[in-house]
């Protein structure tokens, strides 16, 4: 299942999985629309591959969550849900400090930090139905994943330096980053005795509506790069915050 797969990178992952030579059974992609122009791309993907099941999905609304759970028990008829990428996720327009708004704060928190918590909250049944399940050796042999699609620029040691361009305080979106990148830390610990294992993946600076056109980094390559390193993912990964590339981001 994948968050926010209406456009960017999270349709970009859905795409790639439906090329997969041994595609999954299920493909779960959620956006907040259903119809119009803003899911027809998904929608058009959905028509051409029946694997693909569209679901209705906002983040922020409790209801919303607790819902998509229902439908996607309904496809999954008894089988658990072995990938969950919470990618879904919303870039602030308060770059410095005498832009910050309360508002613009809460919002930007409860979209990357809280919705993210929330959805494995409600899906954490069907995430450990399928730890338990057996008939799959794939992910490094873990046999249920939660992926954070995070940021560098969440870091806090590694968030201010850059080679490519000066980035801004921009304060929401870093501290929503910064607490999500907690949040996993907290999860990995928590859910590591269900074999469930949760990692934080940083996509690179890409070339999205979140990214802007000045991004260096294709879609098609960001999530290339990032389904490799989960494919590649260990026990010992549980807790990792890595990169498209599979390299460490510092904390």
């Amino acid at each position: 299942m994948v968050t926010g797969s209406n456009r960017g990178i999270g349709l970009g992952l859905v795409k790639e999985f439906v090329k997969m030579n041994h595609p999954p059974n299920h493909i779960f992609a959620t956006c907040r629309n259903l119809t119009g122009s803003e899911a027809k791309a998904l929608q058009d993907l959905a028509t051409k591959h029946p694997n693909v099941h569209v679901v209705q999905l906002d983040v922020t609304d409790h209801s919303s969550v607790k819902a998509a759970v229902s439908v996607v028990e309904s496809h999954l008829k008894g089988q658990g849900l072995n990938l969950l990428i919470n990618n879904a996720g919303r870039n602030s327009q308060t770059p410095f400090l005498e832009d910050v708004d309360q508002q613009d704060m809460l919002l930007t928190y409860n979209t990357n930090t809280v919705g993210p918590l929330l959805i494995v909250k409600e899906f954490l049944p069907l995430l450990k139905k399928a730890a338990k399940e057996t008939a799959s050796k794939d992910l490094g042999g873990n046999k249920a994943v939660v992926i954070n699609i995070s940021s560098f620029i969440g870091s806090i040691g590694q968030g201010f330096t850059t080679t490519i361009t000066p980035v801004p305080p921009l304060y929401a979106y870093r501290a929503s980053k910064a607490a999500l990148n907690m949040i996993m830390a907290c999860l990995a610990v928590e859910l590591k005795k269900d074999g469930i294992l949760c990692a934080l993946i940083h996509p690179g600076w890409v070339k999205t509506d979140v990214g802007s056109e000045e991004a260096p980094l294709m879609v098609q390559n960001s999530v290339e790069g990032m389904l490799k390193v989960i494919a590649n993912l260990k026990s010992s990964s549980s807790g990792a915050f890595l990169d498209w590339e599979g390299n460490e981001v510092a904390w």
